[in-house]
């Protein structure tokens, strides 16, 4: 399996380098993100994983992840860097990062991380959410119902994926305020109800059979498919 460094610190660059060739890897390197772009142009020789820096010369490790994911949307891509704040992971995994590892790191995790990546990738893993006349597709994040393209914000489309991910299940809105908003929101705010009913007009032409029910005292529901 070939992986691709992208990274500026020759030192950490060396590391790696010995590192992985020592489990069995083979190594690229790009200090720059211009290198970066030009390494996964090599068609069938282009590399199995990505390690990235965030802090690169040039252009920005969340620019060229954007560009990867472009070009390659199911590349696995892990985030290795020294910015550890939540806002900069969130950032980084929401931009299509398959995981995110802070410096100082072990080099033992790193590698088990790299092979979980790679025998996520090697999986069948579908790419597409059905249920009925609806279709996600969880690459690009959109959603069509009877050809009709549907544009998503990105806690509509959270929230949309959760619904389809779990079409039987009733779904309380602490359940819908932890998945799609996180901790930070006011359990007691009505976030939840506004942006099932965003989804809702959406999802639902006048002459459509409306999707998500209302389960009185209990949640939100996908119908059955």
């Amino acid at each position: 399996m070939k992986v691709l460094i992208v990274e500026d610190d020759r030192r950490i660059v060396s590391f790696l380098v010995k590192g992985l060739n020592a489990e069995g890897f083979t190594t690229a390197v790009a200090y720059d993100g211009h290198e970066a772009l030009e390494a996964l142009s090599v068609g069938d020789e282009g590399p199995d994983l990505v390690l990235l820096d965030l802090g690169l010369p040039g252009m920005s490790g969340y620019e060229l992840l954007g560009n990867i994911r472009d070009r390659s949307p199911a590349l696995p891509v892990i985030i290795l860097t020294a910015r550890g704040e939540v806002e900069d992971k969130v950032r980084g995994l929401n931009l299509g990062a398959n995981d995110y590892v802070t410096k100082p790191f072990s080099f033992a995790e790193l590698v088990a991380r790299a092979r979980s990546a790679l025998r996520t990738r090697e999986q069948s893993v579908p790419t597409e959410l059905v249920v009925r006349d609806l279709h996600f597709d969880l690459l690009t994040k959109t959603a069509h119902r009877n050809g009709r393209r549907i544009e998503l914000a990105q806690r509509e489309w959270a929230m949309l994926e959760l619904f389809m991910r779990h079409p039987t299940h009733v779904m309380s809105r602490a359940q819908i305020m932890n998945e799609v908003f996180g901790y930070d929101f006011d359990v007691a705010s009505n976030v939840v109800d506004v942006y099932v009913g965003y989804l809702r007009r959406k999802l639902n032409a006048s002459d459509e059979e409306p999707l998500i029910v209302t389960v009185r005292g209990a949640g939100y529901r996908l119908v059955a498919p």
